[in-house]
């Protein structure tokens, strides 16, 4: 992992992070928004310390753990990564409700166009912020997206205490279950 200078994340709040994605995916990850290192390498889920990579491996999704350089991986076992919101903060309590909200609006838009069997938001408070559905709960949700059916899962941050590696791949397991069936 290169190290960046507190000049050069700072410089990474005006980079956009694209998104991992195809048409028809089995699931669509969907991050809160770029960290700060996320944006300086272009990388998702590129923080040290982020468990999105080993719970994702250890849930059953990749046959290996990836690192967050093979994200284009993903595409081959039919999964990708996008955001809420795409612009890039050291953290998620930076972004505003409109953020949210807009972000939401516009993830709709790009799921209904790709059309993913799964749309898997990582973090329940981001969730109910995008979609005004303060009762979500972690697990698979009423909501759909056109097709495609929503699932919450835990935020894989590593500020996330509430949450162990192992807790959250079985929460990431229970959705690949799904996707699968």
């Amino acid at each position: 992992m290169p190290r960046f200078t507190p000049e050069e994340l700072e410089a990474a709040r005006d980079r956009v992070v694209p998104d991992v994605v195809a048409d028809g995916l089995r699931v669509l990850f969907c991050g809160i928004n770029p960290g700060l290192m996320t944006a300086a390498t272009g990388h998702h889920f590129a923080r040290p310390g982020n468990r999105f990579w080993p719970v994702l491996h250890r849930s059953g999704f990749t046959p290996r753990l990836l690192k967050p350089s093979e994200q284009q991986e993903l595409l081959s076992y039919g999964l990708g990564i996008t955001n809420v919101v795409a612009r890039p903060t050291a953290r998620a309590d930076e972004l505003s409700a409109e953020e949210y909200r807009e972000g939401g609006r516009l993830l709709a838009l790009k799921v209904g166009r790709l059309r993913p069997r799964w749309l898997a938001v990582v973090g329940v408070t981001a969730y109910r912020a995008a979609f005004d559905d303060r009762k979500a709960r972690v697990g698979p949700q009423s909501r759909m997206i056109g097709d495609t059916r929503v699932w919450v899962l835990p935020n894989p941050s590593g500020l996330n205490a509430h949450w162990t590696a192992e807790t959250m791949a079985e929460e990431f397991a229970r959705l690949r279950e799904a996707a699968e069936s």
